[in-house]
């Protein structure tokens, strides 16, 4: 399958693309968009961006062409041995997982907007990229001519998005044989040698804990943006990167954000993106591939992301121990922890695991896979007494069902999970990754032999601790955007209530309240009584000074 890509007026974000096909031995040739891309598993029917497809012969005459699907098309070959598809596709979403034409660059997630010919996944791609001669090329792709890429499997081609752009600055550092780069568009109001202090740092660590890297080059290209943004994709050897306003890099808050996603991007280049549940050993691009073990895949490597980073040096304690509040605070905040288990919530990804959802239905796979593979890697220390811990799960993980790219089960992962443990993990599996058991149950035993207090922190607004209200401002105006179970608000109140009556004297009795909202252009008002209990309530860290074990875990 060979590609074609230009564009004519960057103003309409608009691409051109051609793909050729030779060697066509069907009277019928199936063409099909993939309706979901890796690394964010949910149907996204790219197909709707797509326009005015078309197929041709090699003497030019256009060919029948029938959709059958909303992302299939079905062209009358005849006795045609080599075909052309034209068509041309909206690029203009500016995130880490789609694609974007303007006056300034062209950058390709080739998931979004490539056609392949069934039966064809794994032939060799070759893409011919149309830009003006000064633009420069950001990929992970294998360039073979002045324009030109090709890579051995489709699989491996939309694994490998691409920037083009006028200007592209270029970092770069080695660690044994493998040559890693910093692609950045936009301002990085970083020096080279900031930049390559800290990531040689993360990036020595992960390869030491996994025993090699397995590709020869690997890079990182960012799309440091003029605006509030925050969003990572993994890829094959590489990972796209958009994170804004650029200017605020510059302070610790916003670059110590930048450092922990691409420590967690970087990981995935083992976890997920080799290192696969079965269920997506191979990708299957049409339809949904349901696996339970979403708290491996993104869990894990959302623990790892900031632990690498402190056991490195490049967080401090005091970073470490915000981060993992911050995980701490979203568990305790989301009642889903008590309806949905976390192998649940992966499956059920598919349906609506990337938005808020209904309130208190699932659990998040990133947040709670991090504190489950916490308490498994705490778990193991403790009974080891630091001679093994979770490195050693994802290690043998990685040798026996990463390398080779078979994949893994569930239970292969539980498996490998007690043979490091030597001893059985049922309970756990079944009582947190399974069910729904509060975590604290574990965190309450472990945290404070590791050296961290684990103390219940009532909220500090009277509003949500005495009545079990969340509310959160628009433009100068309250609404309600939370409501605690068996809470006085839940009584009374609706979500997305605005409360007309709202000042900083409204929630400071401790007695009964009246309350006035809008629900929807009717004015109600609601009486508000307290009834002993403690909203919000969430579970919090901090350091015990002196504690070695501390030191054992988290590294000097």
């Amino acid at each position: 399958m060979q590609y074609s890509i230009s564009y004519t007026n960057p103003n309409r974000h608009i691409i051109d693309i051609t793909l050729s096909l030779s060697d066509v031995n069907s009277e019928e040739l199936n063409l099909f968009l993939p309706s979901w891309r890796p690394g964010r598993y949910t149907i996204q029917n790219f197909a709707k961006h797509i326009l005015n497809l078309q197929a041709y012969d090699e003497n030019g005459v256009e060919l029948g062409c029938e959709k059958a699907t909303k992302d299939q098309w079905c062209v009358a070959a005849g006795s045609s041995k080599t075909i052309e598809v034209k068509y041309s596709y909206y690029a203009f979403q500016m995130d880490a997982g789609n694609s974007w034409l303007d006056d300034e660059q062209l950058y390709l997630n080739f998931i979004n907007c490539l056609i392949y010919a069934e039966g064809r996944l794994n032939e060799k791609c070759k893409v011919e990229i149309h830009v003006p001669t000064d633009y420069q090329f950001a990929t992970g792709l294998t360039q073979t001519g002045v324009h030109e890429f090709e890579t051995d499997s489709f699989y491996h081609l939309v694994d490998s998005p691409l920037v083009a752009a006028k200007k592209i600055r270029k970092i770069e550092y080695q660690i044994s044989t493998t040559t890693f780069y910093l692609w950045i568009i936009g301002d990085l109001p970083r020096t080279d040698n900031e930049v390559i202090r800290d990531f040689r740092k993360f990036t020595e660590l992960q390869i030491e804990v996994m025993g090699e890297f397995p590709s020869p080059d690997y890079h990182f290209i960012y799309q440091c943006l003029p605006y509030k943004h925050y969003h990572g994709v993994e890829h094959w050897n590489s990972t796209v990167i958009t994170i804004g306003p650029a200017e605020e890099l510059k302070d610790r808050p916003l670059y110590k954000e930048f450092l922990g996603v691409s420590s967690h991007e970087l990981f995935h280049t083992w976890n997920v993106i080799r290192l696969r549940p079965k269920e997506m050993t191979t990708y299957n691009f049409q339809h949904e591939n349901y696996h339970e073990t979403g708290f491996v895949t993104e869990g894990v490597t959302t623990y790892y992301g900031d632990l690498f980073l402190k056991r490195s040096g490049v967080f401090s304690l005091e970073e470490y121990l915000g981060e993992l509040n911050k995980l701490l605070e979203r568990h305790y905040l989301n009642e889903g922890r008590n309806n949905m288990s976390v192998a649940s919530s992966s499956f059920d990804l598919w349906l609506d695991g990337y938005e808020k959802g209904v309130p208190g239905r699932k659990v998040s796979i990133y947040n709670e896979g991090a504190l489950l593979a916490l308490i498994l890697d705490l778990k193991i220390r403790l009974r080891s007494g630091h001679q093994r811990s979770l490195d050693d799960v994802m290690r043998l993980m990685w040798q026996r069902f990463g390398k080779n790219q078979v994949g893994y089960t569930y239970q292969d992962y539980q498996n490998v999970c007690e043979e490091v443990y030597e001893s059985s993990l049922q309970d756990y599996f079944e009582n947190y990754v399974s069910g729904t058991s509060p975590l604290e149950n574990e965190l309450k035993e472990l945290f404070p032999q590791f050296g961290l207090r684990f103390n219940v922190k009532p909220s500090e607004k009277l509003g949500e601790k005495t009545y079990g209200l969340k509310l959160i401002e628009q433009d100068g105006r309250y609404f309600i955007d939370a409501i605690a179970a068996n809470s006085p608000a839940e009584q009374v109140l609706s979500l997305k209530d605005e409360v007309l009556n709202c000042s900083p004297d409204l929630f400071k009795s401790k007695n009964d309240i009246g309350i006035e909202v809008n629900r929807f252009g009717r004015k109600l008002k609601a009486e508000l009584s307290p009834n002993g209990g403690n909203y919000f309530s969430i579970y919090q860290v901090e350091e015990i000074k002196g504690n070695s074990e501390l030191t054992r875990w988290l590294g000097e």
